[in-house]
């Protein structure tokens, strides 16, 4: 358990550090990183993390992936927790160092709506509910099958990031969302960025269920598989 908690920080330490870093470069540095960029950042941090820690934790590095593959029934109940408060634990050393390099910065990338917040809590819903379709077609249990499982993941992530994020930040993940929130104490839209992409991730369970038929659900949990 202590391998694969240990991978979980380390990959949502490696998500938050990338993602919300290379948004907070782009502010200082006048737009050099620009929106493109920062889409690609996300995408290509996940990519990379899959790769790395994919055979040891499945690497979730999202609460909203985590309980996905619970409400699949594909992750023992046991796990849900420890996983959540790894990623969270990452995700807020990230913002911790962020804050120490940019001292100045007022929000450390967080996720606020620029329009309404149903127009931003529906988005969320949406992004994830795909994100999560697609890992669990791409998956094998709670952890990525094939050469290109952390290819199609982080071209999702980076899709979404393309076209939503100038909307609701696209973050699709409660850890990378609360860590810059708290660090930063802008707290007030976090609501929206902890509860849509859990909904979004349950629907898409019963989206699987629909396209695959009850081998989409019914895999063993990891106890059985490791």
């Amino acid at each position: 358990m202590t391998r694969k908690l240990l991978a979980e920080s380390f990959g949502t330490f490696a998500l938050v550090f990338a993602g919300t870093g290379a948004i907070t470069i782009d502010e200082i540095s006048g737009g050099i990183v620009s929106h493109v960029g920062i889409a690609l950042t996300f995408g290509l941090v996940v990519l990379a993390t899959i790769y790395a820690i994919g055979d040891v934790s499945g690497a979730h590095i999202n609460p909203a992936v985590t309980l996905g593959f619970w409400f699949a029934r594909r992750l023992a109940g046991r796990w849900v927790v420890p996983y959540i408060l790894s990623q969270c634990l990452g995700a807020l050393l990230a913002s911790g160092l962020l804050r120490m390099l940019f001292v100045n910065h007022p929000t450390l990338g967080i996720c606020q709506p620029s329009g309404s917040s149903s127009q931003a809590f529906l988005l969320e819903v949406i992004l994830t509910w795909f994100l999560m379709f697609v890992i669990l077609n791409v998956s094998s249990g709670s952890k990525e099958k094939g050469l290109m499982a952390g290819v199609a993941v982080g071209a999702v992530i980076t899709l979404g990031s393309l076209f939503a994020g100038p909307i609701s930040g696209a973050s699709m993940n409660p850890a990378r969302s609360l860590s810059p929130a708290l660090v930063t104490g802008q707290l007030s839209s976090l609501w929206i960025y902890l509860s849509a992409p859990v909904l979004g991730t349950l629907l898409s369970v019963g989206a699987c269920q629909c396209v695959q038929g009850q081998g989409c659900c019914d895999s063993p949990t990891t106890e059985k598989r490791q």
